[in-house]
């Protein structure tokens, strides 16, 4: 999930508040990493600052359970599997993919989203043995906007460094490394980590105030809540 830069050394999760709400499903979350941490043929990939999106084999769902009002063509070709991953367009482009997403109307601009795949809850095994479950469905089917992010094992922290230099340096927000042996879990573990040059903070979204002129009909900012019971807006026009 994307964090947005509000002030110097801060991000903001943003998760989506939307007007349809099920059960929040419980999924992995990351832990920041620590230099003492031993990640040696771990698994690592570039953390895409995009839109968390948990899709149940029905529907899309953000981490809040807030369903999102995506075009029927874009779900009809997604598996009858459970998925975790990134809406997403590009690099630098959050606040765009947030404002697509964020609408309730399900329109062409959809097109330019696609569906970034690392985890399916709850498959047996191993990482990589869990995603070659998604890599046998697009192989069959191939469906132009659901992607596996790639995967690239670590051989010690030099080369993790240098690969997140590299990704930060290409305007990327930073790097996930994973466990492969580990099996499916949800929460916060070691087995599951986040590599960043800068530091953190989560907010929990508690509401949004409704976009006016050429935003009507989607989200015009976010209302969030910090540790501490601060609470303040961002964006505007998202």
């Amino acid at each position: 999930m994307q964090f947005i830069r509000n002030f110097p050394a801060l991000w903001i999760l943003c998760l989506l508040s939307v007007s349809v709400h099920a059960a929040a499903p419980e999924l992995i979350l990351l832990k920041p990493y620590r230099p003492e941490m031993q990640i040696d043929g771990w698994l690592m990939s570039e953390k895409l600052d995009g839109v968390r999106a948990y899709w149940d084999g029905s529907q899309l769902l953000s981490r809040q359970g807030n369903r999102f009002h995506a075009p029927d063509w874009f779900r009809a070709q997604l598996p009858p599997f459970e998925l975790d991953g990134e809406l997403w367009i590009g690099r630098g482009r959050f606040e765009q993919t947030l404002s697509i997403v964020s609408s309730e109307q399900a329109d062409a601009d959809w097109s330019q989203i696609h569906y970034h795949i690392f985890e399916l809850p709850q498959a047996q095994g191993g990482l990589l043995q869990r995603l070659s479950k998604l890599q046998q469905y697009l192989s069959r089917h191939q469906p132009s906007h659901l992607h596996l992010i790639p995967q690239r094992s670590c051989r010690d922290r030099r080369q993790l460094l240098q690969t997140l230099s590299q990704i930060e340096a290409a305007g990327g927000e930073g790097l996930v490394l994973r466990n492969p042996l580990s099996p499916y879990h949800t929460g916060r573990s070691d087995d599951a980590l986040k590599v960043k040059s800068f530091e953190d903070m989560e907010a929990k979204v508690i509401g949004y105030s409704a976009g006016k002129g050429k935003y009507a009909g989607k989200t015009g900012a976010l209302r969030v809540e910090i540790e501490g019971g601060i609470r303040f807006l961002i964006g505007s026009g998202l």
